[in-house]
């Protein structure tokens, strides 16, 4: 019974980042609740900026409440032009998304695309811990004047 436990759970959790993913494309960033929605209280969250710039706001966060940080500081600096998933891989608690995202950088009016893997653990449903990877490089030209 614990091998069809898993599976539901895993099953489960790729449902909710489905949505989660479909809403966030559609909406070009504008459902910020709804990703915060999975997320537990105390959620583990990294970027691999780590706060580096120009992506200060790309770094580690420890709880729900300073997550917003990071989505107010993308939103401000960003606007999402598509957010594409290309696949979920799940095992056990673990789930991760493969995709391509575009964003076009507000200050330079120059667009970055990159490909996206976005590792998820959850816990009874919720996010406990998200760690991101893109092109740093292909952000960072985009954010800088003149590059």
């Amino acid at each position: 019974f614990r091998g069809e436990t898993v599976l539901s759970s895993e099953a489960s959790n790729v449902a909710i980042l489905t949505e989660t993913y479909r809403q966030w494309h559609e909406t070009r960033g504008g459902s910020v609740d709804q990703f915060l929605s999975i997320v537990d209280q105390s959620i583990r969250f990294g970027s691999l900026p780590r706060g580096a710039a120009p992506m200060q706001f790309a770094s580690d966060y420890d709880n729900l409440e300073v997550l917003r940080g990071y989505f107010k500081g993308l939103l401000e600096q960003w606007s999402m032009n598509a957010y594409e998933v290309k696949q979920f891989i799940a095992q056990g608690d673990m789930v991760v998304m493969q995709g391509f995202c575009s964003w076009t950088n507000k200050a330079t009016g120059k667009i970055c695309e990159t490909p996206k893997v976005d590792i998820w653990r959850f816990r009874d449903g919720k996010a406990v811990e998200f760690y991101e990877l893109f092109d740093t490089a292909e952000v960072a030209a985009a954010a800088t004047p003149g590059f």
